[in-house]
């Protein structure tokens, strides 16, 4: 246990270039104290110690503002960056060498029972805000971009960004398909082009209906 809490000091170093000194570390950083706290509850939860593990999750998620449920599985050298708003699921796995920022959920989508969050493989990066639901996998040495909402499985060695989330990088080669954004539907820009077409027809109609009646009026005062 203590060489596992070590090494959550450590990344920090290696991760975060504003972390000077261990003792700056250890006291003001919220990610390592939600951590810490995690693994104290977490091992309660498996011995059945249900509800002192879920005071423990609910003090640290007040002084920390990030979320982690006691339930959820945690490796090592897990980097949480500032931290505020992160939310992790009960049955959500994370693996080794897990980075995720600020605004970060983990979580369900409400339709699922028994695995119902995600699993985090090995070096992963979560970017801050990303929401990734449901019982999905995210590979080994994936990123998720910013903002992006994933909720289907990630190939190893991916980059995914978007709503909903898409490959935009495997195995070091861009995705050409899921770049192509001007490929991709437009319900509200094909009605206008519709509409347009409608009003270019009903304006050539008025034209000659107009034409029509100019001719009649000179033919009649002939």
């Amino acid at each position: 246990m203590f060489k596992m809490l070590r090494e959550d000091v450590e990344v920090v170093f290696e991760q975060d270039p504003a972390a000077r000194t261990y003792l700056e570390v250890i006291l003001t950083y919220s990610g390592l104290h939600s951590i810490w706290a995690h693994r104290m509850a977490h091992a309660l939860y498996k011995r059945k110690f249900y509800f002192m593990a879920r005071v423990i999750s609910q003090v640290s998620r007040f002084f920390t503002g990030i979320e982690i449920h006691p339930g959820a599985t945690i490796g090592r050298r897990f980097f949480i960056d500032h931290g505020m708003g992160v939310v992790i699921g009960e049955t959500c796995e994370i693996g080794d060498n897990v980075t995720v920022f600020q605004g970060v959920t983990l979580g369900g989508t409400g339709k699922e029972k028994g695995k119902r969050h995600p699993t985090i493989k090995d070096n992963a990066l979560i970017a801050t805000g990303a929401k990734v639901l449901g019982s999905i996998t995210v590979g080994e040495n994936s990123k998720i971009g910013a903002g992006s909402v994933v909720l289907k499985d990630v190939p190893p060695n991916s980059t995914v960004v978007g709503i909903p989330g898409k490959v935009v990088i495997r195995d070091g080669k861009k995705v050409e398909k899921d770049l192509n954004h001007c490929d991709l539907p437009d319900p509200t820009g094909d009605r206008f082009k519709a509409l347009e077409s409608e009003i270019n027809h009903l304006r050539r109609q008025l034209e000659q209906v107009e034409k029509e009646r100019s001719y009649e009026r000179e033919h009649s005062n002939i």
